[in-house]
């Protein structure tokens, strides 16, 4: 299990950073947009579809990267009150209930979806330039398949949570600025005494 825990966060961190590029792509063709049509007062056609294209990219492959960073925003005013053994069983249900239900329709229902855009060569019916398809909607199955990867990480982290009553250690790719602040706090407390 811990192995393929291990795998599970690495390719979800691996995507999550691959596509995080997007953003730079996406800011580039902003700053373009913005050159072409104030300097040069000649605004394109394409460049609006391109963004919502780079959004909606970095929207779904940002699913699984978030999952395994456990940075999803989550309500636990009841939750941290709990057993650590019973918050993970709680999760291991709720992963059930809710969460594999959803990611196996994204992928299994966004395969075929995602196959007839690339038969029919689609296009955006609702773009000046007709700007293609296609490609972005290879996203719909891809997320949903990282997602169920991920998910079965999560459960896998419950399940051993449940036997050893003690959280599997993650990779840590970004630490939250109150974290930090309140782990120097600490140390600068230690040090006083």
């Amino acid at each position: 299990m811990n192995s393929f825990i291990k795998f599970a966060d690495s390719l979800s961190i691996a995507m999550g950073k691959a596509f995080s590029w997007c953003i730079v792509i996406l800011m580039g063709g902003t700053v373009y947009e913005v050159i072409m049509a104030y300097v040069f007062n000649h605004p394109t056609l394409w460049n609006f579809d391109f963004s919502m294209q780079m959004y909606g990219a970095i929207l779904m492959m940002a699913g699984a990267y978030t999952l395994a960073t456990e940075a999803h925003v989550r309500g636990d005013v009841i939750y941290r009150l709990f057993s650590v053994r019973t918050q993970a069983k709680m999760d291991l249900v709720l992963y059930f209930v809710f969460f594999f239900p959803g990611v196996l329709a994204l992928a299994g229902y966004g395969y075929p979806y995602a196959l007839l855009a690339w038969k029919i060569q689609e296009t955006s019916w609702s773009s000046p330039a007709q700007i293609q398809i296609y490609m972005v909607k290879t996203m719909i199955p891809l997320a949903g398949t990282l997602l169920v990867i991920q998910g079965i990480s999560e459960v896998f982290r419950c399940i051993i949570c449940i036997k050893t009553g003690k959280w599997p250690d993650r990779e840590v790719v970004a630490e939250e600025t109150e974290k930090i602040l309140m782990r120097a706090s600490q140390k600068s407390n230690l040090k006083k005494k």
